[in-house]
């Protein structure tokens, strides 16, 4: 069998704009909040566990993910996993940013990123006890900020439990917030993640065949090229998604 070639140029609306996003030493961050924004407004009390804080570290991860698959295709070294691994990376964190901006009111807003806060700092203590980390004089520990988190919430009226936010649950709201079919984004997601963790099952879904080899009696070896119609669909999620979180963050950020 001939591979086909990999035509990307469904990835080039995508690429133009993250590539506008590259500096010189780093990517060009969402900028910070004015003072009388309404965005500056929900975070007031939450004081170091702001949304604005997540919302740009979020978008920034979800661009150096998105080049770095830029920077694959520019060097024509594409595999079949790749281009998914690194689009799910994308997707999660601009979908993540949205979700933030999103929410019905300030309240739960708030909610929001008090419970992504809460996660962050579960994640932390478990690394500090993995490596018997101790803060230094005058710092806290992640179970101390997961505390302080709960303690935050209480304060201001917030008595739902800080769930964990699950990835699938949280890229369908965001996927709907923005006007995007939920099952649709969930979907092109799934695979990609299928991707990211060896799974079988997305070499059948959306890979194509290229060659088979026979490997023993009984089975085959198949060489598989990534399907472009399979991935385009997670391609256009993720650059909605990166054009919502630009333009809601900035409104947000600015006018009251």
């Amino acid at each position: 069998m001939t591979p086909p070639r990999f035509k990307f140029a469904y990835l080039q609306p995508l690429f133009d704009d993250v590539e506008s996003l590259r500096g010189e030493v780093a990517y060009q961050q969402l900028p910070a909040a004015q003072s009388s924004s309404s965005l500056a407004a929900d975070d007031a009390p939450l004081g170091t566990y702001s949304a604005a804080t997540l919302i740009r570290a979020s978008f920034t991860a979800g661009v150096a993910h998105a080049d770095a698959l830029r920077r694959i295709v520019l060097h024509g070294e594409v595999d079949p996993t790749s281009p998914w691994t690194l689009m799910r990376g994308a997707l999660e964190n601009f979908a993540t940013a949205a979700w933030l901006l999103g929410g019905n009111d300030r309240t739960e807003r708030r909610h929001r990123s008090l419970r992504l806060w809460r996660e962050d700092m579960r994640n932390r203590a478990q690394h500090e006890e993995d490596t018997d980390h101790v803060p230094g004089p005058g710092g806290k520990t992640g179970r101390e900020r997961v505390q302080e988190i709960e303690n935050l919430a209480v304060s201001l009226g917030i008595h739902d439990r800080l769930a964990k936010p699950e990835a699938g649950k949280l890229i369908a709201e965001a996927a709907a917030g923005i006007g995007l079919e939920p099952r649709q984004v969930t979907a092109a997601w799934r695979a990609a993640s299928g991707f990211a963790h060896g799974r079988y099952w997305p070499n059948l879904r959306a890979s194509l065949p290229r060659d088979a080899v026979r490997g023993g009696p009984d089975h085959y070896l198949m060489a598989l090229v990534i399907d472009e119609s399979q991935h385009r669909p997670l391609t256009d999620h993720t650059h909605a998604l990166l054009r919502h979180v630009q333009a809601r963050y900035t409104a947000r950020a600015t006018a009251p």
